[in-house]
């Protein structure tokens, strides 16, 4: 070790005599580079708060440009009222860019404290309780400001932004803003928008049961000025009120469509009919812009030829989903229009049940698809990274080279993918081979010992891995750089979606379904980068091994959501589960949505041993829980920060245990947020309105979250 105090942290800290440390394997031995490349992925809290106080050489690094221009604080569950205030006071008038996004429990007193950061080019406040008057003082303070995400809640009133605060946001280039409340926000105030992201979150119904309308906003003197945009995107979830509140938006813009316009953006859930100004619009868009990113309401383009008409440049992003697009038009519409598709990188086909397969009226979702249309798409699009062909039947007819798992292992460069689970499926099922009973199938629940009669023998995948006949085996072996990988069955419905409505009794798993099984979840054991997984309806699994084998392998796991395995009414993979909890040091989130779900001591002895964990939520129908098991596990797991659990417990048991855990932890961790209630109660509308949205969006409600927006939408 260097001896130089500059160089070196207390002597307290020291090795022993009796065991020198040489220079080159003491952490400040390494170059200044890898040191701040090392600082880098240090909370920023904790790198100008505690890690600068250790030594010197450290106080001088963790002041480095590089560390204290961009300064991140959103999943910094730990960084209190006082350390924000205190950061700011370090190193405000150095930060460049300021995220805050989802730091819902920090106090509008402590956000205020932004003014000071002067320098401030690019803030998200996105999930931050400001006012009107809080943020007028915010942006009035901030002159080079030119990137500005907030959010929009009832009582926002634009009247109230001051002069300084105006001559702010028309100098804003790039705006997102999330809507609660039927309102232009600060749109009209920023005059040179050249991105601008829209989130409608408006509920049609205010807790007191008034009914909202978007006619509120009619007769504001102040209208959207769109003509230097670029990028235009809105995002609504279900509603009448939000498609009322677009309505008004889109009007803006339908009277002269922006000469600069090159990505156009809406995603609605269901339908959204088209009216005289969107036809207007769509037309003029399609006579004088050359887009390259589009999406639009499923509606808007069935029975359209509109596809034909629009020019496209470079396109790097395209959205169909839902869209009733079969493969003759994305063959003639899509990939023939003479156009240069080797720089798309995201491509949504979700719900697209005809796209892979040929034109016929005659033809069932469940046929096979036409693999030269699949194959003309990964010729046509070689550089693909996150494609989504989910929600929808993708049989592979049998062939060599004819498989959707074979033809997609020609696009190498993918980051993230999302299956149908029926479309990973080796060969359609053999009339000459007779399905094991379900009765032998059966496996006692929970953590019991396994019963082995009638359940196939499968190994855990050595440095081989599964069975490389598997084509999805080889799939995967094509794409070792997956980071997000979604397999869902195509008849898969949450108890708790995130953009359609709850349905009850969902419809069985797709027959082809029922051959993958543990062996094919093990194949995934080969994806050494995944960080994201997603697992839901697949009726086959037995006894979870292919989970264990994810957990040993996949080590920079860090999301991991699982629904309905196996056969509905048991949970017969639980051992293979909490075998797979021990290896995921890195996991930070855990979705997981069994009905019959026993979520007992054993089941959270095994989750406490995932030390990273922060976000936990588990949805079960007429499943059970144990209070004293979660309030030792959440003792236990000291960064967890979300405990959702809904399960068929009664509603005072929930609260019950909602009141122990809030008083029992709330004051060490302030970013706290509990909800245990009832999955069937009729109040459950008006318990998760209150969830703040970066956990409702990335945790509590299921969704497919490949390609779902254009890749880079927002830093």
């Amino acid at each position: 070790m260097a001896s130089s105090g500059e160089d070196t942290c207390d002597d307290s800290d020291a090795p022993p005599a009796a065991a020198p440390v040489a220079d080159s394997a003491h952490l400040l031995g390494f170059s200044d580079e890898i040191l701040l490349h090392i600082l880098s992925h240090v909370p920023s809290t904790d790198l100008v708060l505690n890690v600068r106080r250790t030594c010197r050489k450290l106080a001088a690094l963790c002041l480095d440009k590089s560390l204290t221009h961009t300064v991140l604080l959103q999943k910094d569950y730990e960084a209190s009222e006082d350390k924000v205030k205190q950061l700011v006071k370090e190193i405000g008038r150095d930060m460049q860019q300021l995220s805050m996004a989802g730091c819902y429990w920090l106090s509008g007193a402590t956000v205020e404290h932004v003014a000071r950061c002067r320098g401030l080019v690019r803030v998200n406040l996105s999930g931050c309780p400001l006012t009107s008057l809080r943020l007028s003082k915010v942006l009035s303070a901030l002159p080079h400001l030119r990137s500005l995400a907030i959010d929009v809640s009832p009582g926002f009133d634009a009247s109230q932004l001051s002069g300084e605060c105006k001559a702010t946001l028309s100098r804003v280039r790039e705006l997102k803003q999330t809507l609660y409340t039927p309102s232009y926000g600060v749109v009209p105030c920023c005059t040179s928008l050249e991105k601008l992201l829209l989130y409608f979150e408006i509920l049609d119904r205010t807790r007191e049961g008034a009914v909202l309308s978007g006619q509120l906003m009619v007769g504001q003197s102040n209208v959207p000025h769109y003509q230097h945009l670029r990028i235009f995107y809105a995002r609504l979830a279900p509603g009448y009120i939000n498609q009322e509140v677009v309505r008004l938006y889109l009007a803006v813009l339908s009277d002269r469509t922006p000469e600069n316009l090159h990505a156009f953006l809406i995603s609605v859930p269901g339908s959204f009919a088209e009216s005289e100004a969107t036809r207007n619009l769509l037309e003029s868009m399609a006579r004088n812009v050359a887009l390259d990113a589009l999406q639009l309401p499923k509606s808007w383009l069935n029975g359209s030829a509109l596809l034909q008409h629009m020019k496209f440049s470079s396109p790097f992003y395209f959205s169909f989903s839902r869209c009733a697009l079969s493969g003759g038009h994305l063959l003639q519409r899509v990939i023939d229009g003479g156009r240069d598709l080797r720089s798309l990188a995201g491509l949504n086909l979700s719900g697209c049940a005809h796209c892979l397969a040929p034109d016929c009226l005659l033809r069932k979702a469940e046929d096979d698809i036409d693999p030269a249309i699949l194959e003309a798409l990964v010729v046509a699009c070689p550089n693909l990274r996150h494609l989504n062909l989910s929600a929808a039947h993708h049989h592979s007819p049998e062939g060599p080279g004819q498989h959707l798992c074979q033809l997609l292992a020609r696009l190498p460069r993918l980051r993230s993918l999302s299956l149908p689970v029926c479309a990973v499926a080796d060969s359609p099922p053999r009339a000459d081979r007779t399905p094991v009973p379900p009765a032998m199938r059966a496996v006692p629940r929970g953590f019991g010992k396994k019963v082995r009669i009638g359940v196939p023998s499968i190994s855990f995948p050595g440095p081989a891995g599964p069975q490389p006949s598997s084509v999805f085996w080889s799939l995967l072996k094509n794409v070792p750089f997956l980071d997000r990988l979604e397999l869902i069955g195509s008849n898969f419905s949450s108890a708790m979606p995130r953009n359609e409505p709850a349905i009850r009794n969902s419809l069985p798993p797709c027959s082809r379904a029922q051959s993958v099984g543990d062996a094919e979840v093990a194949a995934i054991s080969q994806l050494a980068f995944l960080r994201h997984l997603t697992l839901a309806q697949l009726p086959s699994i037995l006894t979870g091994s292919g989970l264990v084998s994810i957990g040993l392998q996949c080590q920079q796991l860090q999301s991991l959501s699982l629904a309905h395995l196996g056969l509905m009414g048991s949970v017969v993979y639980m051992s293979g589960l909490s075998d797979m909890l021990k290896h995921c040091k890195r996991l930070k989130d855990l979705r997981l949505e069994q009905p019959y779900f026993s979520a007992n001591a054993q089941f959270f002895q095994a989750l406490s041993q995932c030390s990273a964990l922060q976000r936990l939520c588990l949805v079960s129908r007429s499943g059970t829980l144990q209070p004293e098991a979660v309030l030792a596990f959440m003792a236990r797991c000291l960064h967890v920060v979300v405990c959702h659990l809904f399960t068929g417990e009664s509603l005072s048991t929930c609260r019950s245990l909602q009141q122990a855990l809030l008083r029992s932890f709330q004051a060490e961790r302030p970013a706290l947020n509990v909800v245990i209630f009832p999955l069937l109660h009729e109040g459950l509308t008006d318990v998760i309105r209150d969830v703040p949205m970066v956990h409702l969006d990335e945790v509590t409600l299921f969704k497919s979250r490949v390609a779902e927006e254009p890749p880079n939408l927002w830093w």
